[in-house]
């Protein structure tokens, strides 16, 4: 059996049905619930499109994006700014140095830490790539005026912002004072 696509417009009806008897802040879970669906639409279009003619995931081509934007960085740097762990970069920054990507050296001050940084290679991918990757966020964004494009993007930045400057507080008064790390995306719990 083929699997279903929803709408929005069932999703938030089938929301309403379940939760119709709750008392919730509506509008908050609409806007993070719209937020994540958003994201994964728009990751899955540029994948499927724009990227798949490189052969390149939504992780390896940020991966490369940061390194192109912040030139060599430390592997620690890159996975942070990537929003994925160390472990995640691993697997994918080798396959990127396999394709002549990118290239992983030694610091110079420590050999135990990595760098990882553009090659000649990499530099004319993005440089022919980031163009059509534009024109897609174009596309998806058609809908808004250039207006409506900026807001969007200060309401977003306003979010991530908050997370930035009391998450990591609200986190542990959820957890009851607990210090356990949090997860990056891409790494499972520990069984």
């Amino acid at each position: 059996m083929p699997p279903l696509h929803r709408s929005i417009a069932e999703t938030e009806r089938a929301v309403q049905r379940r939760l119709g008897g709750l008392t919730l802040q509506r509008e908050a879970m609409a806007a993070v619930a719209n937020v994540h669906r958003a994201a994964a639409a728009v990751r899955q279009h540029l994948e499927n499109s724009v990227l798949r003619p490189h052969e390149l995931t939504w992780t390896g081509f940020v991966v490369l994006w940061v390194l192109w934007i912040w030139d060599e960085q430390e592997t620690w740097s890159v996975a942070e700014e990537a929003g994925i762990s160390k472990g995640t970069l691993t697997g994918i920054s080798r396959t990127l140095e396999g394709r002549g990507l990118v290239v992983r050296s030694a610091h110079p001050e420590d050999r135990r830490r990595v760098l990882l940084a553009l090659t000649p290679e990499g530099e004319r991918l993005m440089e022919g790539l980031f163009p059509a990757f534009n024109a897609e966020e174009a596309f998806v964004s058609a809908s808004l005026s250039p207006d409506q494009c900026l807001q969007l993007a200060d309401s977003l930045r306003a979010i991530v912002s908050r997370l930035e400057e009391h998450g990591e507080q609200r986190r542990r008064e959820l957890l009851d004072g607990e210090n356990l790390p949090p997860r990056r995306s891409g790494r499972r719990p520990r069984a």
